[in-house]
């Protein structure tokens, strides 16, 4: 017996049809002189026009500033690493560093150049984020001041020109995190407004050798050139401070403007060509400013008090869509919430995740910086209501709900996005942490901050570094509840997605199979444990210590991106309350993860509750209103998916139909133990033709994931005869003999059943048994039980119809177009070549590494079914991994119906 997924485990060499080939394009760093290429329109398809990434009326956005090849004199370290960037107008930009306290660069032209994820892939869906520290973002203009990599503010006498933060463990890595707090520390942006209604920008707010600073950049013109003007209101001192400004080209002027009052207060110098502004003690605040100008001739400033209103609402406009409701039988179904594409900022949106307040109200936030509130997603009438709430973020992955209160982790740290006047718009971002490493590194990406039950935060970093190795690149973090601390609790992940157990305190993270993680893993995360993955510019193999080992290893074919875990604590979802849920991106799904606490060593089995979504998922929770589970999702579509959909928002909800989903999977020393939630056919359940297992090993090495291996080292899996099937008195419980179980790294168990109403299942379950439970069979439900062990002639397979019916039925079943597409799509990338207008065509392959060109008929196709690696086709022929033959496994009327699906589609 063979189940729908136990092809998908099969064809995990598929994933060969362009291992070798992506895996060298997904890691390898960028060309050093690495531009965008010129913005293309999202096509019609896609969604509506979309206004530019940088909105001209929003006063900063954040992202990385490479300032290296500046020129003229200027610093050749100065890279940004975490850059807010304040839109001045009339062409006029400046990048604050929060992390050193220090303005990193003032520039006049077009802004910044759309290298990194969000502005580079927003207009052009097709471009991929490279990796490593080439080709950043980088001033689009003319440099008028720019500074080295040293702290802004500095308390004392003496100008220090080096970085007082710790080394990261590559020296040359620049991102460190912030300063040590006694120098300094960045507190919050806020959004301010002149009097009435007039937009005055952001006002920073921070402290420097314990005294609070609050600065605001703004542009005037004198004698006919634009000034960019700093204005500051410094608290009491009791000790020299300096303010370093940088190093300026010979056509920039600089000018500081003090109140009458304290006219020998502060005095602007140049030492060694670095201006700064060197400033008395002070027992009363102080206001000063400064003035940047490339007029060549100094200009005349005045400070003058910096606002403290907050600005008045940007998007007062709601955007109402609707709820397609599914109309599927099944148990779990996923409703269809549009997204609010059509609005009126011409904004696009691509949701990451979705996290909920008390009284229902959604917060998403976007890839592109956005966090948006939406209202009535559980209302009778299916009209949602969205409303922007926050924008400015560094390409944002997550946000995270304590106390009423919306964290939003990016680059720059976790923000506390707050609305001080409740106009229903952030008017402070908040830093509430950045107590953690970033690296410019673009795949450094901020995963998932989940809350903990104490108050404090976990987060996980993306770690695919390929120029220097940071400090917490692909780590789990914990945060302590006041921001102020970051604890690792494990290193060594390519790109981990985490789930927090609020109740407990369990971390669990998965990872993406790649180099040194040979399939999809899930893992628990504790005790700064390492989890195997090595950076390429690191010796090949040689571990700081042994990698641990995953809750459960999951096929590459069934999870073939793994996401995030939520726990449906609070839901209304049957007999899923309370479970833990993981989420699988490429091919969309989402499976019950059944935690097994049966033996010393907690382990895990992993099944899938519904792969009906319509958009690749990533992160979502629980809504307490209705008690279902919402997931976000986007996709960047130069990585591909197997849907050409770019972004969506489901709700999968609980129709209160049967449901067939087991409750346990247990490997025990005489067989697997399955319960389940519904009364099962007796006559089915009873019959060991009804389930079939196989086991097999990964190999973890520096290559990129793994093929699968028998028990005797030879590539492919090993099957386990099921010996005898039990079926308890409750009709719920079933207990399958199996003869010489063991420990293995991968274990399926498949079922081919019924209710015992009459309706057909089927699946798989995937596990890893590092330990075997006992098996009792009075305490497991079934009574004076003898397991009958004796090994089990194996079935001949009976022929069935044959039809191209037949054959896409059995596509589906097999899972065969989970690697090969029906047509040609170069937006839902596929691991194998497409099967739409094969038939009958002149056909590039490669024979024992040689091209050739053969004609794709009955043959060919039966022959690729039966002896893959004979032809291989051409642009996978660089695959790591192989196809296995399907000798033995599909009877002669499957092939010949799979044959004739591949031939109708034309």
């Amino acid at each position: 017996m063979f189940t729908r997924r136990f092809l998908a485990v099969i064809l995990i060499a598929l994933a060969a049809v362009a291992a070798d080939s992506r895996a060298a394009e997904v890691d390898a760093p960028a060309p050093k002189k690495a531009r965008a290429p010129k913005a293309k329109r999202v096509p019609s398809t896609v969604g509506p026009k979309l206004a530019d990434w940088v909105e001209p009326n929003f006063p900063f956005f954040t992202s990385v500033l490479d300032a290296r090849k500046a020129g003229a004199g200027l610093p050749e370290n100065n890279l940004t690493v975490r850059g807010i960037v304040l839109n001045l107008g009339h062409g006029c930009w400046a990048c604050f560093d929060p992390d050193l306290l220090r303005m990193s660069a003032v520039w006049q032209g077009k802004g910044v150049t759309p290298t990194s994820l969000a502005p580079g892939s927003y207009l052009d869906v097709s471009r991929k984020t490279p990796g490593g520290e080439v080709g950043l973002p980088e001033p689009d203009g003319k440099l008028w001041l720019a500074a080295g990599i040293y702290a802004g503010w500095q308390a004392g006498d003496q100008l220090a020109l080096d970085d007082p933060r710790e080394p990261a463990p590559s020296p040359e890595e620049i991102g460190r995190g912030p300063l040590p707090e006694p120098m300094g520390r960045f507190d919050a942006l806020r959004l301010v407004r002149d009097g009435g209604l007039v937009d005055a920008g952001v006002v920073l707010e921070y402290t420097a050798a314990g005294t609070k600073v609050r600065e605001r950049t703004t542009l005037s013109e004198q004698n006919g050139h634009p000034v960019v003007e700093r204005h500051f209101e410094l608290g009491a001192a009791t000790r020299p401070m300096r303010l370093v400004l940088g190093t300026k080209p010979a056509a920039t002027a600089l000018s500081l403007g003090l109140a009458p009052s304290a006219a020998r207060a502060a005095e602007l110098v140049d030492e060694k060509s670095v201006w700064s502004v060197r400033i008395a003690p002070h027992a009363q605040p102080l206001m000063f400013a400064i003035a940047i100008t490339t007029g060549g001739t100094p200009v005349s400033i005045l400070p003058h008090t910096l606002p403290s209103k907050p600005a008045a609402p940007r998007w007062p406009q709601e955007v109402t869509t609707s709820v397609k409701l599914s109309t599927a039988p099944d148990a779990y179904v996923v409703d269809a919430i549009a997204l609010p594409a059509e609005n009126p900022w011409h904004r696009g949106f691509r949701p990451a995740d979705i996290q909920f307040l008390k009284d229902g109200t959604g917060v998403a936030v976007t890839l592109d910086g956005d966090v948006w509130l939406v209202r009535g997603l559980n209302d009778a009438a299916g009209k949602p209501r969205w409303r922007r709430f926050a924008s400015g973020l560094h390409e944002p992955m997550t946000v995270a709900i304590r106390d009423e209160q919306i964290y939003a982790f990016d680059k720059n740290g976790i923000w506390r996005l707050r609305d001080t006047n409740g106009d229903g718009e952030a008017d402070v971002h908040e830093l509430f942490s950045n107590a953690f490493g970033q690296t410019a590194d673009m795949r450094e990406f901020p995963s998932q901050i989940r809350l903990g039950p104490k108050g404090e935060f976990y987060i996980a970093k993306g770690g695919q570094q390929a120029t220097y190795e940071g400090k917490h690149n692909g780590s789990v973090l914990r945060i302590s509840a006041d921001g102020r601390q970051a604890t690792v609790l494990g290193y060594g992940f390519r790109q981990p997605n985490l789930g927090v157990n609020i109740r407990t305190g369990l971390v669990t993270a998965s990872d993406q199979q790649g180099q040194y993680i040979p399939s999809t893993p899930l893992h628990v995360v504790r005790d700064r444990q390492f989890y195997g993955f090595l950076a390429p510019f690191k010796p090949k193999e040689v571990y700081p210590s042994p990698p641990a080992e995953p809750l459960t290893w999951i096929p590459h074919p069934v999870n073939t991106s793994a996401l995030s875990q939520v726990w449906l604590f609070g839901a209304k979802m049957g007999p899923l309350n309370d479970s833990l849920i993981h989420i699988g991106f490429n091919k969309p799904e989402i499976f019950r993860v059944l935690l097994n606490e049966r033996t010393p060593r907690l382990q895990a089995a992993v099944v899938s509750v519904t792969h009906a979504f319509e958009f690749p998922p990533l992160n979502g929770s629980v809504n307490p209103i209705d008690g279902q589970l919402y997931i976000a999702g986007f996709q960047v579509l130069g990585w591909g998916n197997v849907l050409d959909v770019p972004a969506g928002l489901g709700r999968v909800r609980y129709t209160g139909a049967p449901v067939t989903i087991p409750r346990e999977v247990v490997p025990m020393d005489k067989g697997v133990l399955l319960r389940f939630e519904v009364p099962l056919d007796p006559k089915k359940a009873r019959d060991p033709g009804s389930y079939s297992l196989q086991s097999w090993a990964y190999q973890r090495t520096y290559k990129y994931g793994s093929p699968q291996y028998k028990a005797d080292g030879t590539p492919g899996q090993d099957p386990l005869p099921v010996s005898s099937a039990y079926l308890s008195p409750d009709g719920r419980s079933v207990f399958l003999g199996v003869r010489d179980m063991k420990p293995v790294m991968q274990l399926r168990v498949g079922w081919s059943l019924a209710t015992a109403g009459g309706k057909a299942f089927e699946e798989n379950a995937y596990t890893t048994p590092y330990e075997l439970a006992k098996f009792e069979p009075k305490a497991e439900g079934f009574g004076d039980l003898q397991v009958d062990l004796t090994p089990r002639a194996a079935i001949a397979q009976v022929a069935g119809p044959v039809s191209a019916e037949e054959g896409k039925r059995l596509a589906q079943l097999f899972a065969c177009v989970a690697c090969h597409a029906d047509e040609f799509n170069p937006i839902a990338v596929k691991s194998g070549p497409p099967w739409k207008g094969l038939y009958g065509t002149e056909h590039k392959v490669f024979v024992d590494g040689k091209p050739e060109t053969v004609r794709a008929d009955e043959a060919y196709i039966r022959e690729s079914i039966l002896t893959p690696t004979a032809k291989i086709s051409a642009g996978f022929e660089k695959g790591e991994y192989a196809m296995p033959s399907f000798a033995g496994i599909l009877n002669p009327s499957q092939i010949e119906s799979l044959v004739l699906y591949v031939k109708s589609l034309k």
